[in-house]
């Protein structure tokens, strides 16, 4: 786990523009100097592994994460046979990211069963981890049932795990087979202090989507998060990771209800909320921001643009005013 992509700012690649954009922001990363790049993957939008396969064509040195993908759309033999042909295409620079996704999407819209997912996460890490090591395997797990299967090319390659993950079983299990967590947008100082305590080994990564913008003009900033704030606040409703910031079901009810009808609700994001879960404003006062994560114990910090942002514009200005304080903070 040795690497620059542990301990320093990348960018998250997202949005419907991702397929037209991404190799374009994936070199712009590279030239910024950012530790990494991580291709969402939000249902129903584009697909990770064919956005993570064209950037790394494009790319020599950047590191390049899924986060996060899941073991009910993709079989965790399938996702072997993918992280695997990465992993060839970019040695020694692939992040994998796993989660257990969430019941709406899966079962409700896919149907597809989701009755034990953290049981089925666990399942899906053994199968992966030995998969892409080369082995021949036979598993019969209460999920998933694998007879005699074998990649027909594994390099061996110890790819990196991380659980998106949250709650305390969750984070547990992440503690017990991963090699670091994966945090949600909207992840806090707060939050990550969590995170960082149930992990019991020095080498577990800490990494978190965090929403970034760096303009001189605060009140611009603040409005340009405003709208990617409230959709999350609605998503993450009642959740644990918003209790962490001291936000409880009782103050996120009406971006849950916004959401379900489709509605902005920026108007209810306050600059309090902005200044919990975001860092943004000019270039000094992002850095006072990200302090609080880096001494929260956060180790990489993945940055989440709002559409409004100019995303190569801002890749090179995170690469050049931040990306060199976040160094200095995690090497104190």
């Amino acid at each position: 786990m040795a690497s620059t992509w542990a301990n320093s700012l990348g960018v998250a690649l997202m949005g419907a523009e991702a397929p037209a954009r991404a190799t374009d922001w994936a070199r712009a990363a590279e030239r910024a100097g950012l530790g990494s790049l991580w291709v969402v993957e939000d249902y129903f939008y584009p697909g990770a592994y064919t956005l993570a396969g064209a950037v790394a064509a494009v790319t020599e040195r950047i590191t390049i994460g899924l986060g996060v993908v899941n073991p009910f759309t993709r079989h965790p033999a399938v996702l072997a046979m993918e992280t695997a042909a990465l992993a060839e295409m970019a040695p020694g620079r692939i992040v994998l990211g796993l989660g257990s996704s969430n019941r709406r999407w899966i079962e409700e819209q896919m149907g597809i069963p989701f009755r034990t997912p953290l049981a089925d996460l666990r399942e899906c890490v053994t199968i992966l981890r030995r998969l892409l090591a080369g082995e021949r395997l036979g598993f019969h797990g209460e999920r998933f049932h694998l007879e005699d299967v074998q990649l027909e090319r594994a390099s061996g390659e110890d790819v990196p795990l991380v659980l998106g993950v949250k709650g305390p079983r969750a984070l547990a299990l992440a503690d017990e087979v991963a090699d670091g967590v994966l945090c949600s947008v909207l992840a806090s100082p707060a939050h990550v202090r969590r995170v960082r305590a149930t992990a019991r080994r020095p080498a577990f990564v800490v990494a978190a989507y965090v929403p970034v913008l760096v303009d001189e003009d605060v009140d611009r900033a603040r409005r340009r998060m405003r709208s990617l704030l409230a959709r999350y606040l609605g998503v993450l409703h009642g959740q644990s990771i918003l209790a962490d910031a001291g936000l409880g079901a009782d103050r996120t009810a009406e971006f849950r209800e916004a959401l379900l009808r489709g509605d902005d609700a920026s108007r209810l994001v306050s600059d309090e909320m902005v200044d919990a879960f975001a860092v943004s404003g000019p270039a000094e006062e992002c850095r006072q921001r990200l302090a609080r994560f880096a001494e929260a114990g956060l180790d990489a910090l993945v940055a989440v643009v709002p559409e409004a942002g100019d995303l190569e514009g801002q890749i090179a200005r995170i690469g050049a005013e931040l990306a060199p304080a976040w160094r200095a903070m995690r090497c104190r």
